[in-house]
Parts: structure tokens; sequence; C-alpha cells
């Protein structure tokens, strides 16, 4: 029985090697589903180009595609897409920012960001930190110490999906904060912040935060991206609930250095 050879990763290298499918995966890392005139936008193409690049996306099990009556949109094919866009985002150089418009997105985009279903960015990552410091989770920050080197990880990288473990104090506590921690939850999953250099949560527990977040209005989505804006009643909440203060010192509401 053949039962196939190694991985073919150039076959995956083939489809990111084209920078509209790129621009595509990437308005799709928010988890949303988006019609192919919305990703044609993104991608600076023609609709009938678009079509043709997510073809090919749906075709190697990147996207898949949601019909609503006679509508069709596109969306990520799962988590572990998510994970690869947003792994090769931290290895991949900056794009130049050649307008004032491309600066003010991306800023936006480091300061906060949907991972697919969890929060990321400047904002992730403190907010990470704030359950460790209660003691609600447990684990390494994903701090990694530049002369260290242990089994394969080499020195000055950050360890990737550190081992976070849910307390009973943190299911009390979020609890409190009206998060619905899924039952049994104990092992946290966590993922590298490919702008901080830091970990964030991800996995079930994080995407039940963030729907915390959004019900409390605590955060406002961009129209376009992925970017998010910290409501008046965010900034409140973050500071009251989690100890987190929003904007950061160095910067203020507009962006702009303080």
């Amino acid at each position: 029985m053949d039962t196939g050879g190694d991985v073919d990763m150039a076959a995956v290298g083939e489809l990111l090697a084209d920078r509209a499918r790129c621009r595509m995966l990437l308005a799709l890392a928010d988890g949303r589903a988006l019609p192919a005139s919305v990703l044609a936008s993104e991608a600076g193409v023609a609709p009938s180009t678009a079509s043709g690049h997510l073809g090919r996306l749906t075709e190697r099990g990147l996207t898949e595609v949601v019909a609503t009556g006679r509508y069709r949109y596109y969306r990520l094919a799962g988590p572990e897409v998510a994970r690869l866009v947003e792994v090769v985002g931290r290895i991949a150089p900056a794009r130049p920012v050649r307008s004032l418009r491309e600066g003010t997105r991306a800023h936006a985009m480091r300061m906060a960001r949907r991972c697919y279903d969890h929060l990321a960015g400047r904002l992730g990552v403190p907010v990470t930190d704030a359950l460790r410091e209660r003691g609600w989770v447990e684990g390494s920050d994903g701090t990694q110490d530049p002369t260290a080197r242990e089994g394969h990880q080499l020195p000055g990288h950050v360890a990737d999906d550190g081992a976070y473990r849910l307390t009973d104090a943190g299911r009390a506590g979020l609890g409190d904060l009206g998060v619905r921690v899924p039952d049994g939850l104990s092992a946290v999953r966590c993922c590298v912040d490919w702008t901080e250099q830091r970990h964030h949560l991800s996995g079930p527990l994080a995407a039940a935060l963030l729907t915390r977040f959004d019900e409390d209005g605590w955060l406002r989505s961009s129209p376009g991206h992925r970017a998010l804006t910290v409501t008046d009643a965010g900034v409140a909440g973050l500071a009251d609930r989690l100890g987190v203060g929003w904007p950061p010192p160095s910067v203020d509401l507009r962006g702009a250095r303080a």
C-alpha cells in the first residue's frame, strides 16, 4: 500500500511565495470568513485573479469555503494554518512602510490584534503576564537566556509552546470575570508573539478570554484588518480587573510616542 513519502514542504512554500496569497492569509488570520471581493482588495489584485489564488489555497487545504445561500466566504482551514501564518511572521522581514496609512496600520497591528481566536500583540503579552502574576496560570513568560542552550533550542530564541497550567485560583478568578473556562481544562497553550517575541496565551482558554472581552465591549475590531482598538470601557476594565495599564507608558492613545 502506498502511504506516501516524506512531507512535501515545497508545496506549501510555493503557495507562500506569492505576496497576494500571503496577504489573503494574513487578512484571514483573525478567524473571520471573508468574501473573495474583500480578499481581492486586501491582496491588491483583480477579482478574477483572487479567485484563482483562493482556488489554489483551498485545494491545498490552507483555506476552506463557507457557503451561505448563494454567497461564498473563505476562512483559514483551522488553527494549525493560523499558527503557520504566525510562525512565518516571526521569521519573515517586515515589509517596508511607504505611506502614513501603512505605518498607522502596522502600528495598530503591533499594539493589539486577533491571532485567529485569541489576543496578540503588545496587549496580549501583558494580559498573559497579569494572569501569571496573579497565580492564575503557571509557566515561563517565554524569555530566554541568550547564553543557554537546551536540546535543539538555539541561544537567543524564544521557546515555543511553553507549558502553562491553569490553577484553581485561576479558574475561580477567571470565573469572576465571566470567562467561560472549558470544563476539565488544566493545560494551557501559548504561542510566541511575532512582534513582542514573548509568550501570549492561545488555545481554548485564550479564546474564552477574548470572547469575554468582546462581550464586555472592551475591544473594537478594525475594518479591513485584524488590528483591535481598546475602548474606554476596555481601558477601565483592564486596569480594574487585571491591573493592565493601557496604552503602554511609551505610547499615547493615538499611537504617538510620549
